[in-house]
């Protein structure tokens, strides 16, 4: 990507999304309009990341979760407006960045093994 693209599209990246990878159940905050009207009500939808890509304002994740005995996945854009907001419900352990091999298994055998992460957070250089 050109440098000068990148930096028009460095100021309009979202900041506010927490970390998330594949493998993490989040439930997405998603803003739907209702009707004709200029009502606007958010419906969450809680899934499985099962895979992230692009870079800046293309960036995209897909979500996986099953809905009555049937697989629904959404793909959502990363810093879209329609996003309210993303919630990390669960994190995740899984050795691929793409999890397609989810869509062939179902119940126990779709099972992610949990992790408790903690992300590192800069110290104060100065309380040293």
């Amino acid at each position: 990507m050109k440098p000068i693209i990148a930096k028009v599209q460095q100021s309009q990246l979202r900041k506010d999304h927490p970390v998330f990878r594949p493998g993490d159940t989040i439930r997405v905050h998603v803003r739907l309009k209702e009707g004709e009207g200029d009502k606007e009500r958010i419906q969450p939808f809680e899934g499985v990341v099962m895979s992230r890509r692009g870079e800046l304002l293309g960036e995209s994740f897909t979500v996986r979760r099953v809905s009555f005995g049937i697989g629904v996945e959404r793909i959502f854009p990363v810093h879209s407006p329609m996003i309210s907001s993303i919630d990390v419900v669960r994190q995740g352990r899984v050795r691929r960045a793409k999890l397609n091999y989810l869509r062939a298994r179902k119940g126990k055998a779709a099972r992610i093994k949990r992790v408790e992460r903690v992300d590192a957070v800069a110290s104060p250089s100065g309380s040293e």
